[in-house]
């Protein structure tokens, strides 16, 4: 007798809302939400203040419930799971606030480490990790500085060591680049390209920034033969595939898709919100 032919299992995302739906009393939230991230996807989440951003990362999370329809981490429905099972969902997530929510009493060093020694990483291990995690972000010679010595963007960049200091899959940002000014946000972008390109991270990124958006959505980081990265644009010849556009608006998807078909948008809020941000900025160009 033949045996079965064995296909591989195809894979699937690594955050999928699916139909959900919440409301606190009578303000609906979120309105029948469905999107997928696939791994070494990054999904750009625009809309307004209170329009459900930071809602979608809590859910994510198992911080919160929907009152209906189903959020899936890794294939696993966690809307029924209890605090300890989502726990375990959890050691595969990491989390970047906008205040970076670093402990003030610990050193850079031992915030980064923290999670890794709470989990008992040996020591050693312990090192080479956080030691790793510093260099990728720039941060290797404040080790031992407390984060009141650090700058805001500093911070952000130990927050994001943190995050991902255990490999996670998944890295949540809740409006990362808020309060920075701009080449200190567009180096927080560049950490989040470096998540997506070399470690393949999955990502939700919370903003209400235009700028992350141009930066993000239109570039890509590569990694040269001498093991350095250099950052490039797509240009007219690529389009990213792994990097779309979502746009929440009184708490249901508007938009959803790639950055030139974003910009070329009719609908009225994106058009609105496009116009603003333009003339705060004293300009109306943007990427074709």
């Amino acid at each position: 007798m033949s045996q079965k032919q064995q296909f591989p299992k195809p894979p699937v995302p690594r955050i999928e809302f699916r139909n959900v739906f919440l409301a606190y009393d009578d303000h609906v939230v979120l309105d029948d939400v469905s999107f997928e991230v696939w791994p070494a996807e990054l999904k750009l989440l625009l809309g307004e203040s209170g329009g459900g951003k930071s809602t979608v990362i809590k859910l994510a999370l198992g911080l919160e419930k929907p009152d209906s329809g189903k959020i899936f981490i890794n294939g696993e429905d966690i809307t029924q799971l209890s605090e300890g099972e989502l726990d375990r969902v959890r050691e595969k997530m990491g989390i970047v606030f906008q205040e970076g929510a670093l402990f003030d009493s610990l050193t850079v060093f031992e915030n980064v480490a923290y999670r890794l020694q709470e989990n008992g990483v040996d020591q050693a291990v312990i090192e080479r990790k956080v030691g790793d995690m510093l260099q990728f972000v720039g941060l290797d010679s404040v080790e031992e500085e407390l984060p009141a010595e650090l700058s805001g963007g500093m911070k952000r960049r130990v927050a994001i060591a943190r995050a991902v200091v255990d490999q996670p899959e998944i890295v949540l940002f809740d409006e990362p680049t808020t309060g920075l000014d701009p080449p200190t946000a567009g180096t927080i972008c560049e950490l989040g390209l470096k998540l997506r390109d070399v470690l393949g991270v999955s990502s939700i990124w919370v903003t209400h920034k235009i700028e992350d958006i141009r930066f993000l959505a239109s570039k890509y980081l590569e990694v040269t033969p001498d093991n350095k990265t250099q950052i490039e644009d797509e240009g007219d010849r690529l389009c990213l595939v792994n990097t779309r556009v979502v746009v929440l608006h009184r708490g249901r998807i508007i938009f959803e898709g790639p950055d030139e078909q974003f910009w070329q948008s009719s609908d009225p809020f994106i058009r609105e919100f496009l116009e603003f941000d333009m003339i705060s900025h004293g300009s109306l160009d943007h990427p074709d």
